[in-house]
């Protein structure tokens, strides 16, 4: 009873809210009139409709006119091809492409079958149907009124459908429906119908990831696209409008029916009698498989990372990259290539998995330090997946003792010390937060020179130099190298790789092409040049090279590098490669918490040549203290980069250092028959005179650095 008089007291108010606005209501209309055909507002309104209309062909034109339409046929047609080192082909890249045959070599049934089902006007229009497009207008405002943005679909011609799938997302919207007419209308400007039927018909979607009207016969029949019967024809045709629904391996009753459905519009339209459609109606619908995939995509590995840097350094899309045609000439080495692909299938080379099935994993990547060129990279063990995780190019792991050279003894050099200064090996502590560095098996010398502390990996001396030199010199000088570091990173634990984000072998990498190239650091990729279908050259890098640290300091830095791996005592030495001279480093880091000190996390090794550079990380891609290397050395690690190393260096021109190891300098220092090998315009003093006057070297270090600049410019 309540109720029915709240809703009768509501009823009563606005009826007489009514009849009080009513008289203002009618005043209003009046006044709005008057003020209406006072300013011609109807006139303004369809100025204003046509002016955006004008505005927006004009955009939609400009956006037709530039979207390089008369490439389309060639981009469509053309694989894109990856080239060597040698501008020989290593491979192709294509998503969204099958085999291409030419219109002549397609069975008149399937032209006959596409054009009755999906377009049949496609002779007379141009580009476009006026039906077609009021047919979507209309089911567009039934969508707006029922509070759905977007187009149901349906009107467009097979030209509209080319461009939808050439130019434009799937979408349906309005505007790239708009986008989509203009398009179309340029090309039928620029191609023949017959030209826009072949290009249609070979970038169709036949399902099971099958394009192309050639590898969908091959794929459902057997059959050459030349050879397909009508009926054939129509069970193609039919899965046009959904390649999955109407599959007829999947779903032979449905594709079946709708076969009988294009035959039926195929006599419609006088492409076949309506006796021939009722036989063909009642002929058993039969599949055979005879498509093999020929994917050319060889090395995987290197493969993505060519897609990878064409998008983030020079602004290609992925789609634009597999099916534009382009030619992408690349670093890549094949043999090097082939042989590294083949030592990581090697499982003898690797530790066993963990006791849970862990795999260990590893990444390795070759890079030339004059031009920067990678020629070789492997991102993981196992099945590769598209454009996966490539742990050369994007892993962050701790790099232990190899930043050793980068962080501590090159700045050193550079500050005034020799490659055989005393260094001091002791146990101590630094900083108020009593920093403790410890060599790895706590064994001491008290003193040891330079050299022999960086090939036999000691931490103290190495962390004892850091302080002497200061931290913030080798926080710049690994910056300078291209690694990006935190703030956080500005201490003495610099001195033994620990980082807060970490590198990637391809960093690492990179950074040791200024040793191998007489202190000039190379800007490193995969890609030298991309040239698009029409032959235009998009992309065409030259090799770039930047100076960060002078010749005699890379010099004595090679020299004291190539114990590691020739010297007795080198962390290296049992990956020394059989008849090659290298340098490099190695290097390990320790499992948080592991219950020994050989609970390794990390394995890096690093040789160079002045031809290469090869950096190589092992380890779980999640280490925990049961999941972890075993041993300092890890099984297997010296294994795999001496047999990298090894099929990699007869490939290379056979470039010599132009020093010998630091540990032969300094027995032939010591022996008085090598007193002038030092000795040059650049460092002039001998050994006794070095020890006294670091800070006149010092000098003579920025003199000298600024004496290769001027031979660079002078030279360039």
């Amino acid at each position: 009873m309540n109720t029915n008089n709240f809703f009768s007291t509501i009823k009563k108010w606005v009826k007489q809210g009514g009849h009080f606005l009513a008289p203002h209501w009618r005043r209003f209309r009046v006044s709005f009139g008057h003020f209406w055909h006072k300013f011609q507002l109807t006139r303004w309104l369809i100025i204003l409709f046509l002016s955006f209309f004008l505005v927006m062909s004009i955009y939609l034109t400009y956006q037709a006119k530039t979207a390089n339409v008369g490439d389309l046929k060639s981009a469509l047609e053309k694989p894109t091809l990856v080239y060597d080192v040698k501008n020989k082909k290593a491979g192709s890249l294509y998503s969204q492409k099958g085999t291409w045959v030419k219109l002549n070599q397609i069975s008149t049934n399937v032209q006959d079958a596409v054009i009755s089902t999906e377009d049949r006007g496609f002779y007379k229009e141009y580009g476009f149907s006026i039906k077609g497009i009021g047919r979507a207008a209309l089911l567009y405002g039934m969508n707006k009124v029922m509070g759905r943005n977007y187009i149901s679909g349906g009107g467009s011609t097979l030209t509209q459908q080319l461009v939808k799938n050439a130019f434009l997302s799937q979408q349906q919207t309005f505007t790239r429906k708009a986008k989509e007419l203009f398009l179309s209308i340029e090309v039928e400007n620029v191609y023949t119908k017959s030209e826009i039927l072949e290009m249609y018909l070979n970038n169709a979607y036949f399902g099971n990831g099958i394009w192309g009207v050639q590898d969908a016969s091959k794929r459902y029949f057997g059959v050459s696209a030349s050879q397909l019967t009508a009926p054939q024809a129509a069970v193609l045709a039919g899965m046009l409008t959904s390649p999955s629904a109407y599959n007829p391996d999947d779903h032979p009753a449905a594709s079946k029916q709708r076969r009988n459905v294009v035959l039926s519009l195929m006599a419609e339209n006088h492409k076949i009698t309506k006796a021939q459609a009722k036989i063909y109606q009642n002929t058993a619908l039969v599949t055979t498989n005879a498509y093999s995939d020929t994917s050319d995509y060889k090395y995987p590995y290197y493969f993505d990372a060519v897609i990878n840097e064409a998008i983030n350094r020079y602004g290609l899309t992925e789609s634009d990259i597999m099916n534009r045609g382009y030619k992408i000439y690349t670093y890549l080495n094949q043999n090097d290539q082939t042989n590294m692909q083949s030592q990581f299938k090697n499982s003898s080379y690797f530790p066993t998995n963990a006791s849970d099935g862990t795999k260990v994993q590893a990444a390795s990547i070759a890079i030339n330090p004059k031009t920067g060129g990678v020629a070789a990279v492997v991102g993981g063990r196992g099945k590769h997946v598209f454009r996966g995780f490539n742990r050369a190019t994007q892993i962050k792991r701790q790099p232990g003792s190899t930043l050793k050279p980068i962080a501590v003894y090159a700045p050193a050099l550079a500050s005034g010390y020799s490659y055989d200064s005393t260094l001091q090996d002791k146990l101590q502590s630094y900083g108020t937060n009593h920093y403790r560095p410890k060599n790895y098996n706590n064994q001491y010398a008290g003193s040891i020179p330079m050299y022999k502390a960086l090939a036999e990996s000691r931490n103290a001396p190495a962390v004892w130099l850091l302080n002497k030199i200061g931290v913030s010199k080798g926080y710049a000088s690994v910056e300078k190298f291209g690694i990006n570091l935190d703030k956080g990173d500005k201490n003495l634990a610099l001195a033994l790789g620990g980082l807060t984000a970490g590198v990637s072998p391809y960093q690492l990498a990179s950074a040791y092409t200024a040793f191998a190239n007489n202190g000039e650091l190379a800007q490193t990729g995969f890609i030298r040049k991309i040239v698009d279908s029409s032959g235009k050259t998009i992309v065409n890098n030259t090799p770039q090279t930047k100076r960060v640290v002078s010749k005699k300091v890379a010099k004595q830095m090679t020299s004291m590098m190539m114990g590691v791996y020739s010297d007795s005592y080198g962390t290296g030495v049992n990956a020394k490669p059989y008849g090659y001279t290298i340098a490099g480093k190695t290097g390990s880091t320790e499992v948080d918490g592991g219950s020994t000190s050989d609970a390794t996390s990390d394995e890096w090794m690093v040789g160079y040549t002045p031809d290469v550079v090869v950096a190589t990380w092992e380890g779980f891609d999640d280490t925990t203290k049961t999941n972890h290397l075993e041993n300092l050395s890890g099984v297997g690690m010296s294994g795999l980069f001496k047999a990298e190393m090894e099929t990699i260096l007869p490939n290379t021109a056979g470039t010599s250092f132009n020093t010998s190891s630091a540990s032969s300098l300094a027995a032939a220092e010591s022996s008085g028959s090598a007193s002038g090998i030092w000795n040059s315009i650049q460092s002039g003093a001998s050994s006794a005179q070095k020890e006294i006057a670091k800070g006149t070297d010092s000098f003579k270090e920025k003199a000298s650095e600024w004496i290769d600049k001027a031979k660079d410019f002078i030279g360039n």
